[in-house]
């Protein structure tokens, strides 16, 4: 079990759904949460809501300018959580250049620039915890994913590379992979969404991971089966599986 009293951790994409569901957990376990996205209002009423100390501080993951500039703000800390990001649905034949990059950017690159701007400490001080949100749909391809599933298997080999290479160091890597979670994304979802989960089963599962010493998490267990299962599959059998009319 973690000790989190006294901790910092700084929480990116905490405006709402799963991220505003995990700053309450981690905040009524005893740590300093560091509320960060976009929406400052909602993140200001989330912070008013919280057990314990909490502190607001806006940041745009899209600039690097806007990401340096929190981190500086922020200053050092235990652990960074990262959840920021954005969805549409959308197949590759009704391919929307301007939403693709958005979900490239948002959640894979702009993952990237807020580790790079606390890792650096982290290894210096041999002390660390960073935590990184994967998805299901990141462990092979899927239909009407376009972009979405790109960008969650880049942070999925983004954390296992960091796992790779600080496994035997203080600073500590894991990363969750959820399936659906009802949230204002899979809002846009007009197909079944099997095993679909609330933000606050969702946000349970990633703290029992944080709790514990594995690596990484998927769920919900038996959803999760099927697409770490679904790697060994023939090309076909997957594919003719995962069709959707």
């Amino acid at each position: 079990m973690r000790n989190w009293t006294g901790k910092r951790y700084w929480i990116v994409g905490a405006s709402d759904g799963l991220g505003a569901a995990l700053a309450r957990k981690i905040s009524a376990a005893g740590a300093e949460v560091i509320l960060s996205a976009r929406s400052e209002d909602k993140l200001k009423i989330l912070a008013d809501d919280l057990s314990g100390r909490a502190s607001v501080v806006p940041v745009d993951v899209s600039s690097r300018e806007s990401v340096d500039k929190a981190a500086a703000t922020v200053g050092p800390v235990d652990g960074m959580v990262y959840l920021a990001g954005v969805y549409w649905p959308q197949k590759a034949q009704d391919w929307d250049a301007d939403q693709v990059e958005a979900m490239c950017d948002v959640n894979f690159t702009g993952c990237a620039r807020v580790v790079g701007s606390v890792i650096r400490d982290m290894v210096a001080r041999d002390a660390g915890h960073i935590v990184l949100t994967g998805s299901l749909s990141g462990f092979r391809g899927l239909p009407g994913a376009t972009g979405y599933g790109a960008s969650k298997a880049g942070v999925m080999w983004l954390a296992e590379g960091m796992h790779a290479d600080l496994r035997h160091t203080g600073v500590e890597v894991q990363v969750a992979n959820p399936g659906f979670i009802k949230t204002r994304l899979t809002d846009k979802n007009d197909f079944d969404m099997p095993f679909l989960m609330e933000p606050e089963e969702a946000a349970q599962e990633m703290f029992e991971l944080m709790n514990g010493g594995t690596f990484k998490k998927s769920f919900p267990m038996l959803f999760s089966w099927l697409f770490r299962g679904g790697q060994f599959l023939p090309d076909g059998l997957w594919y003719g599986l995962m069709a959707r009319k």
